[in-house]
């Protein structure tokens, strides 16, 4: 199973001016190192959470259909579901219609009940799903506490960038910032 983002994030959850408000900084010289502060907190919090934070686009691709027919999608929250294209093994593409599938997009993880059996399969990445997901197209449409926890990293990476030795401490995640994410952090048995 591969998860692939074919679609990026068209903003980022913290503005660039939010984050230099919260810096207190006045001057632009290091905008564009702010920005990719900004970038790298929301891409180290989906990666712990699992979540898509803004809309952006994924594909899951996978060997065979479960034996049970349910397939997990791996980001949250999934808004759609674009298409399930299966391949068989002369490599032809062939796109299930909707009755063919049950997109569950209000469980986390999403799920994807695949109804018609799928016969002669490659044998290598044979079924591709393609899905949209994320909380909104905008910072504001994130969870304001996802937000927070973005700036909180972005400002305790700004303030932390220097490089250190291998006897000094090497800088981590700020105080706080495990509890902010914790309700999000998909738990594992």
């Amino acid at each position: 199973m591969t998860s692939i983002r074919t679609g990026e994030p068209g903003a980022e959850p913290v503005t660039l001016a939010e984050l230099k408000q919260y810096l207190r900084l006045g001057h632009a010289s290091e905008d564009d190192f702010l920005v990719g502060l900004i970038r790298a907190a929301r891409e180290d919090l989906e990666r712990a959470t699992g979540l898509a934070l803004i809309e952006q686009d994924w594909r899951l691709v996978l060997d065979r259909v479960p034996s049970n027919g349910i397939v997990l999608l791996p980001r949250h929250p999934v808004r759609e579901v674009a298409a399930v294209t299966f391949y068989d093994a002369d490599g032809a593409a062939h796109v299930l219609s909707a009755d063919e599938y049950q997109a569950d997009t209000v469980s986390r993880p999403a799920r994807i009940v695949i109804a018609t059996r799928l016969n002669g399969l490659r044998v290598m990445n044979g079924l591709e799903i393609d899905f949209a997901c994320g909380f909104g197209e905008a910072g504001p449409d994130v969870p304001d506490i996802l937000r927070r926890a973005i700036t909180l990293l972005a400002a305790h990476w700004y303030e932390f960038r220097t490089s250190y030795g291998p006897s000094e401490q090497p800088v981590s995640y700020p105080a706080g910032y495990d509890r902010m994410i914790s309700a999000y952090v998909e738990r594992r048995l």
